[in-house]
């Protein structure tokens, strides 16, 4: 729903610039970002960081519709404006922490918060993000890269503007967003995915149904050794159902050859609704 989409953006917006004002500024942390280099630039001249962040934003995001010639969206501008505002809003709330090793922790699980929510309303905050999406174009280094070389030169200035243990604070705020930003896009459940090679397909097929009530995928596969086919099984289970799983896949077939990996998110029956 359109509406519900810009209700992610502003309460996202609000929450990354709410954590800015009581975790991160106070503590000089300045974890990447246009909200790192307002950090460090009111560090250094007590510029306004609000009207920092509105200056890199909104030329960057012009510079970004002109230059990549992409229809970033209403929402996208909605974030890249708001943001700041609710720093100036909230720039005379009192610090909930002076200690940076917690300022650090909390802002960027704050900011991950903030910042996976404004994705869910599949829109962004701008800044550093539309410069990594133009230097990627105009050099050909990948998105990834050029993000984390913006946000290295800003944490790399920081340790210069502040102090080198200001610059390893700002790299734990950094990890914890990136972390954060993930829980919120695939969630808090994990689910396993389970491939099982087996002599009994039918046998196991039929106990996978009965036992743990989950559907079944026949994959094709061939050895490659023998040449044979040899067909797989795929499930996917919650991660409680994981011993029973094994449980069974024990007792049908203990020659059974499986393989397990981790599935952040599962979408459709018996899961998460898309």
């Amino acid at each position: 729903m359109e509406l519900m989409d810009y209700i992610y953006v502003l309460i996202g917006s609000a929450l990354v610039a709410i954590a800015f004002n009581v975790f991160l500024l106070p503590n000089a942390v300045a974890s990447g970002g246009v909200s790192g280099i307002s950090t460090i630039l009111f560090g250094v001249f007590e510029w306004k960081p609000a009207f920092v962040q509105w200056a890199f934003n909104i030329p960057l995001f012009i510079a970004g519709v002109i230059l990549l010639g992409k229809n970033f969206g209403l929402k996208s501008a909605v974030g890249t404006i708001f943001l700041p505002f609710v720093v100036f809003l909230t720039e005379d709330w009192e610090a909930w922490t002076m200690n940076p090793l917690l300022g650090s922790l909390f802002g960027g699980i704050l900011v991950g918060l903030g910042l996976g929510i404004v994705f869910r309303g599949k829109a962004s905050t701008g800044g550093t993000d539309l410069a990594a999406q133009i230097i990627t174009k105009f050099t050909g280094l990948t998105l990834g890269t050029s993000i984390a070389l913006i946000d290295g030169i800003i944490v790399i200035a920081a340790a210069i503007v502040f102090d080198i243990e200001r610059g390893l604070y700002a790299l734990i705020g950094l990890y914890v967003t990136s972390k954060t930003i993930d829980l919120v896009q695939v969630g808090f459940g994990r689910s396993k995915l389970v491939y099982v090679i087996t002599t009994k397909q039918e046998a196991m097929r039929d106990a996978i149904y009965e036992e743990i009530d989950r559907g079944v995928t026949k994959l094709s596969a061939t050895g490659g050794y023998t040449e044979s086919e040899r067909p797989l099984l795929m499930v996917v289970v919650h991660q409680t159902e994981f011993t029973k799983l094994k449980q069974v896949v024990k007792t049908i077939d203990p020659a059974a050859f499986v393989i397990v990996s981790d599935a952040s998110e599962v979408l459709g029956e018996g899961f998460k609704r898309a």
